[in-house]
């Protein structure tokens, strides 16, 4: 009797170590702004009450600011989180001229910029721009407290833009429109001849070129997997932040074709609310990811969150939108069962009350 009552205890025991190592291995990120009352202190602050609440990594938005990503990356290492130095790669302001994409009509990204200003997108197949971004990722990574470095937008601008944001630039995108087509510089122009014998400006509906999509997607593969191996041999890792899919919306939307990235880690973004779909699609899209993925590279599914949720249904821009405190659970045991190893959320400044504990509820089951 007493044989059975031990090893009854002993099954409960390791029972209760599987569940807590289980719920451990979906892990927590955030990702952060560095705002204009951003100091040491205040990240120190924020840290340390992200760790409290079980975040396992913290995603710092620091640009290619050397001096941003170390007090980042100290304040993350003091608080227990591991750091993602979070660097928008392929919009940038105030480079060479000739450095910037150029659209079907012949505009360059840096005179004339699709959907909204800061839309100044580089031209990823000079070899002047991806040496001098590489060189920023270098630097980064050269700080030893950094453990990732995060690729944002290294990508082209959306020639098709996720259909909740239709109606805020008053667009029906049923089509790619040469304004947001990207890219048609003398160089572009002139490699894929010399591939395909094709003049991409002289054919009257390139968007139906099925060569000119994958040379574009294959220009960007290329450039990450360069990037990827010099930050590698710094000794760090390489975390990106990429479009739902690849197949399903990334490689069409903005020529990702992520899935043959040497990456480290994906945090591909499932706002639902910019696609017009409910809570349960980021299952339905972490599924595909995390085929895409492979086995041996993690997929933390991006959750968007509605910071202002009380108010929702009264907000008239998609990018205030995201997931209610109701919806949490839906987002997050969708993308667990699916195989995600965690979630990563937009943004820290976002989360409520609310939606903290929504979140620390769905995390206790099992």
């Amino acid at each position: 009797m007493q044989q059975k009552m031990i090893q009854r205890l002993f099954l409960l025991v390791v029972g209760m170590l599987f569940v807590q190592q289980a719920v451990a291995q979906f892990s927590v990120y955030v990702w952060q702004s560095w705002g204009d009352s951003t100091t040491a202190q205040s990240l120190q602050t924020d840290f340390e009450r992200l760790k409290a609440r079980g975040v396992k990594g913290v995603c710092l938005n620091t640009g290619f600011s050397v001096e941003r990503a170390t007090i980042g990356a100290k304040a993350a290492k003091a608080a227990g989180l591991e750091f993602h130095a979070w660097m928008p790669c392929m919009l940038q302001d105030g480079l060479p001229a000739s450095w910037y994409g150029v659209n079907r009509l012949g505009e360059p990204a840096n005179e004339k910029q699709a959907y909204v200003p800061y839309y100044k997108c580089l031209d990823p197949n000079n070899p002047e721009v991806q040496e001098w971004l590489i060189s920023q990722y270098e630097a980064i990574a050269s700080i030893p407290e950094v453990d990732y470095v995060q690729l944002d937008y290294i990508r082209y601008p959306d020639v098709v833009l996720a259909k909740g944001l239709w109606k805020k630039f008053n667009l029906v995108m049923h089509e790619e429109y040469p304004v947001a087509d990207y890219c048609y510089c003398d160089r572009c122009v002139a490699d894929f001849k010399a591939q395909t014998g094709i003049d991409i400006r002289a054919v009257k509906a390139p968007a139906k070129v099925k060569a000119w999509a994958q040379f574009r997607c294959d220009i960007i593969t290329r450039f990450v997997n360069r990037l990827v191996a010099r930050v590698h041999a710094k000794g760090k890792k390489v975390s990106a932040d990429v479009f739902p899919g690849p197949r399903s919306h990334a490689v069409k939307m903005v020529r990702q074709e992520w899935d043959k990235w040497q990456v480290d880690a994906f945090f591909p973004m499932n706002y639902n609310d910019f696609y017009l779909q409910p809570a349960s699609w980021v299952g339905k899209m972490t599924k595909e990811e995390v085929r895409a993925a492979g086995a041996k590279r993690p997929v933390y599914s991006g959750l968007f969150i509605c910071k202002n949720w009380q108010n929702k249904a009264q907000l008239t821009d998609p990018e205030d939108s995201g997931l209610l405190p109701s919806e949490v659970a839906t987002a997050v045991r969708g993308a667990r069962k699916a195989g995600a190893k965690g979630i990563c959320l937009f943004s820290a400044q976002s989360m409520t009350e609310a939606h903290w504990q929504a979140l620390e509820e769905v995390l206790k089951e099992q």
